[in-house]
C-alpha cells in the first residue's frame, strides 16, 4: 500500500528475493510525499528537496543489479546550502572541511576550529549507533543488546541537540546553524534528541545532493526499476479497507473489490492509515483515543512559485534562520500560533538544474514551518495573509521587492491541504515526534505489533523521518516479511 519511497524500495527487495509485489497507490502519479508538481514547464518537488546520504539507496539498487547514480542522474552541490541570519551574517555551508572553517571563522574565529572536533566526535558516533539503526526493535527487551548498550555513553539521552551543539560552539547562529536540521524531523532543536547531530554530520560527511528533475525523479526511477523486476503498480487506487481474519492482516479492498495478500506492507501516515483502513474497535496501542494524545511534528505552508527571471544570487538551497529562533520555534511548537517574523526555506533548482523550469524563469520552492492543525489556526482565514507575509519575507534572502509580479504559476498548501487532500494525519508533515517516548520500541513497529501479517514502512515506523531512515526502514521491514513468508 502506497508508492510513496518506502514503499517502493521495499518492492525492489521483496520482487527480487522472489515475491509477488503489488503496489496500490492512491495518487494518479507515484512518490507520495516524494511526488512533484508540474505545469507550464515548471516543475517542483512536492515535499522533500535535499537527498542526503545516498549510500543506503545504492546499496538497495545494488542489491537488485543496478546503479543508482546511473539509474538517477545527480549532482554534488557546493556550497551545499546558504544559511542567513537574522540576528546578521551568513554562511555557505560547504563539505570542504578547509573552506567550511574559513567560513565559520567569518562569524566566529574562535569557533572555527572546533569543526573539525565536531566532525571526528560526530564519525564515532555515528560509526558506534549507525547499526543500531539497521535492525528492528520489536519489544523492549530489544534494548537488552550489548550493540545497543555500548552506545548509550554517546546518545547523551540527557541533552538536547542544541545543547550538545552549543559544546561545540559559543556563537548562538553557529549552534543553529548545526541543528536546524532538526526540522527534517519536524523538531526543534531545543526538544529533539542530541543524538541527532548525526543529521549534520552525514551532509558534510556525505554531501547534500540534488537528482536531475528534481527528488521525484528518485521514486518515478525506483518504481520504473520495479515494473522491470515484475512488480505491479495500480495507480488511482485507493485502499479503502485493510481486511483481517482474526488478528491477521489478509488482504485489502478497495473501489474494484477485495485482494488477498500473504502479507500487508502499510506504506502511508500511520495515524492517518490507521484511523481510516483498520476498525477502531480491533486496534489496542494505537486506538483513535491513543494516537490522538501522541506528539506529532510540525507542518509546513507551502508555495511553489513558477516565476519569469533568474537568481544566481541564491544558492541553490537558501535558508533563513528569524532573528528570535526560540521564539518562532515556542509559537510553533508549544503555543501553536502563527509567527510574524518566521524562519522558512528556499529552494532555487533552476541555478542547478535546467529541467525545473523554461529559460530565463525559476521555480522556487518556499516552505515556512507552522504549527500542525490545531484549533487555534483557522486556515480558511489565514491563507491568503500568510501568503502575503511569505512574499515580503523573501527580500531578506535577496529576493527583489517586486517578486510578485513575476510569479507565472503559483500554488499554495497548508496544514489544512496536507491533512485533507495529502492525508496526513494533523497535516503534521513529518509525521509522529522523534522524541525519546516515540523511538525505536515505542514506535509503532516494522514488524507491526497489532496485527500479524502487517507490516510497517516509511517515516512513522522505525528509524522514523528523512529519506535515507525511511530506505533503512524498507530493508528493515522487507527482511522480516521474507523471514516470515520463509
Amino acid at each position: 500500500m502506497g508508492s510513496g519511497p518506502g514503499g517502493l524500495a521495499t518492492a525492489l527487495l521483496l520482487a527480487k528475493s522472489g515475491a509477488e509485489v503489488t503496489v496500490l497507490e492512491k495518487q494518479s502519479r507515484v512518490g507520495g510525499r516524494t511526488s512533484a508538481i508540474e505545469s507550464d514547464g515548471y516543475r517542483f518537488d512536492l515535499g522533500p528537496t535535499f537527498f542526503l546520504y545516498p549510500q543506503i539507496l545504492q546499496e538497495i539498487f545494488q542489491s537488485v543489479g543496478r546503479d543508482l547514480f546511473k539509474e538517477v542522474p545527480m549532482t554534488r552541490l557546493d556550497p551545499q546550502y546558504r544559511l542567513i541570519f537574522g540576528a546578521g551574517g551568513e554562511l555557505n555551508a560547504t563539505s570542504d572541511v578547509e573552506r567550511m572553517v574559513s567560513e565559520i571563522a567569518k562569524i566566529s574565529p574562535v569557533d572555527a576550529p572546533q569543526f573539525r572536533r565536531f566532525m571526528a566526535e560526530s564519525r564515532v558516533k555515528m560509526e558506534k549507533f549507525g547499526p543500531c539503526l539497521q535492525r528492528p526493535y520489536l519489544g523492549w527487551t530489544s534494548l537488552i543488546s550489548l550493540q545497543l548498550l555500548t552506545v548509550l555513553p554517546f546518545l547523551k539521552p540527557w541533552k538536547s541537540l542544541h545543547a550538545e551543539l552549543a559544546s561545540y560552539f559559543s556563537d548562538p547562529r553557529l549552534q543553529l546553524a548545526f541543528t536546524f536540521q532538526s526540522k527534517y524531523l519536524g523538531m526543534s532543536p531545543f526538544q529533539c534528541p542530541s543524538l541527532f547531530s548525526i543529521l549534520s554530520f552525514l551532509e558534510y560527511e556525505h554531501g547534500v545532493w540534488h537528482p536531475t528533475g528534481g527528488c521525484n525523479s528518485i521514486t518515478k526511477n525506483m518504481a520504473r526499476v520495479a515494473e522491470e523486476l515484475g512488480v505491479k503498480i495500480q495507480l488511482n487506487t485507493a485502499v479503502e479497507e485493510i481486511l483481517f481474519t482474526g488478528r491477521r492482516a489478509t488482504g485489502v479492498r478497495t473501489a474494484k473489490g477485495e485482494m488477498p495478500a500473504d502479507a500487508v506492507v502499510v506504506n502511508a501516515d500511520f495515524a492517518n492509515a490507521m484511523s481510516k483502513l483498520v476498525p477502531n474497535g480491533l486496534r489496542r496501542r494505537w486506538s483513535d483515543a491513543k494516537l490522538a494524545k501522541k506528539d506529532y511534528s510540525c507542518s509546513t505552508f507551502m508555495l511553489y512559485l513558477g516565476v519569469e527571471g533568474k537568481f544566481d544570487n541564491l544558492a541553490h538551497h537558501n535558508i533563513y534562520v528569524a532573528k528570535d529562533y526560540r521564539r518562532n520555534l515556542d509559537e510553533i511548537e508549544i503555543q501553536h500560533v502563527l509567527s510574524e517574523e518566521p524562519s522558512f526555506y528556499v529552494e532555487n533548482p533552476s541555478r542547478t538544474d535546467s529541467t525545473m523550469a523554461p529559460p530565463g524563469h525559476s521555480a522556487l520552492y518556499v516552505l515556512l514551518p507552522v504549527t500542525h492543525q490545531h484549533p487555534n489556526v483557522d486556515w480558511k482565514k489565514e491563507r491568503a495573509r500568510y501568503r502575503d507575509l511569505a512574499l515580503r519575507q523573501l527580500t531578506k534572502i535577496g529576493l527583489p521587492a517586486d517578486i510578485e509580479k513575476r510569479i507565472r504559476f503559483e500554488r499554495v498548501i497548508t496544514p489544512a491541504d496536507w491533512e485533507s487532500k495529502v492525508d496526513v494525519y494533523r497535516g503534521a508533515t513529518f509525521n509522529l515526534a522523534h522524541n525519546f517516548s516515540q523511538m525505536l520500541h515505542l514506535r509503532p513497529r516494522n514488524r507491526f505489533e497489532e496485527f500479524d501479517g502487517m507490516y510497517l514502512v516509511g517515516g512513522g515506523t522505525h528509524p522514523g523521518s528523512g529519506l535515507p531512515v525511511i530506505f533503512e526502514s524498507a530493508r528493515i521491514s522487507s527482511k522480516l516479511v521474507l523471514e516470515d513468508l520463509n
